[in-house]
């Protein structure tokens, strides 16, 4: 079998809870078709950089996978008939890579580091009346 990873853009207007369902919908569809979902990470309602079907914003998704090419194909043509995805695409990879994504471990630094609410500004700017 081969390995993938793969990014799904939903709709703005579905819940967290419907787009985690839609995560669990393609895994029960490739467990199906005999491949397996090594991870699953939820990355939240992000910003588009431009709009997709009058949407500014999209759930984004990522999916490590373990799957024949004949289901990855299948769980395309699934979400190509969805109207809740905007975009999806599916790379092939040498080797899966089931550690924190940049993206969710940007975010984990910034829970670490709390709410920084006290910023100073940049150098150069001593005489700002808020410094």
């Amino acid at each position: 079998m081969a390995l993938y990873e793969h990014v799904v853009i939903a709709r703005q207007d579905i819940s967290p809870q419907q787009a985690e369902a839609l995560n669990d919908t393609l895994k029960a569809l490739l467990e199906e078709q005999g491949g397996s979902v090594a991870k699953i990470e939820y990355w939240g309602l992000r910003n588009l950089t431009y709009r997709i079907k009058k949407n500014r914003k999209g759930h984004y998704s990522l999916l490590a996978i373990d799957a024949p090419s004949a289901a990855v194909k299948e769980m395309e043509r699934q979400l190509s008939l969805n109207e809740d995805v905007l975009r999806y695409i599916t790379v092939r990879v040498e080797e899966l890579d089931l550690e924190l994504s940049p993206v969710l471990a940007r975010k984990e630094r910034e829970r670490e580091r709390g709410d920084r609410t006290e910023r100073r500004p940049p150098s150069g700017y001593e005489d700002y009346p808020g410094a």
